[in-house]
């Protein structure tokens, strides 16, 4: 996926979405997961390759529970300016709704006996449909795995925590979310405005 598909998904005169151009990370890889009020809640999960955002909706959000196999959809690739983007589409607008990062931080591949740099190890295992790697955010730590699934959807994957010294019994990421969160905030308006709709 480029990011053609990003671009001609968005119209930029009335987003505040960055434009798709590929850009890099200095040093480690980085990775963002974005809470987003769309239609239906979700979260974004991306990791940096080549420039750009690799992305997948995980419809529940990541869990820290080893036993959670969280559906992840693999969407276009978002543009590495993406990471920072917090704040509303509007109506009428691809994903239109309330954005707002959730988790941010760097990450790298699993396997530390590649003769690959990390990025090129990544690429080949996201390409081979099997990813495995180490999370250093804020709430995600550890070791994590994206495997595409077989005989589904072309974009179906699964997002798994390994067992080790960070995984969490019955995680819920919706209850590691900041009580001032402005994606919250907006979901209760959107219920509010439903409901006053039903009254009148």
């Amino acid at each position: 996926m480029a990011l053609k598909d990003y671009n001609n998904k968005r119209k930029f005169d009335e987003t505040a979405e960055p434009k798709g151009k590929a850009k890099k990370s200095k040093d480690q890889l980085i990775f963002v997961v974005q809470r987003h009020a769309a239609s239906r809640l979700h979260y974004d999960f991306r990791l940096e390759m080549e420039g750009v955002l690799k992305s997948w909706a995980v419809p529940k959000g990541p869990s820290l529970d080893p036993k959670d196999k969280r559906l992840a959809m693999m969407v276009e690739d978002h543009p590495y300016d993406y990471k920072d983007f917090e704040g509303n589409i509007p109506e009428g607008n691809y994903g239109a709704g309330q954005v707002e990062v959730w988790d941010s931080g760097t990450y790298e591949p699993l396997d530390d006996t590649s003769k690959l740099s990390d990025e090129k190890e990544l690429l080949k295992e996201l390409k081979a449909g099997s990813i495995k790697f180490t999370l250093h955010g804020k709430k995600l730590k550890g070791e994590f795995a994206l495997f595409k699934m077989k005989n589904a959807e072309n974009n179906a994957w699964l997002l798994i925590k390994h067992k080790d010294d960070f995984a969490e019994d019955q995680y819920d990421a919706e209850e590691n979310t900041s009580p001032k969160s402005l994606v919250t905030k907006f979901l209760e308006e959107k219920k509010s405005l439903k409901n006053n709709k039903k009254k009148s």
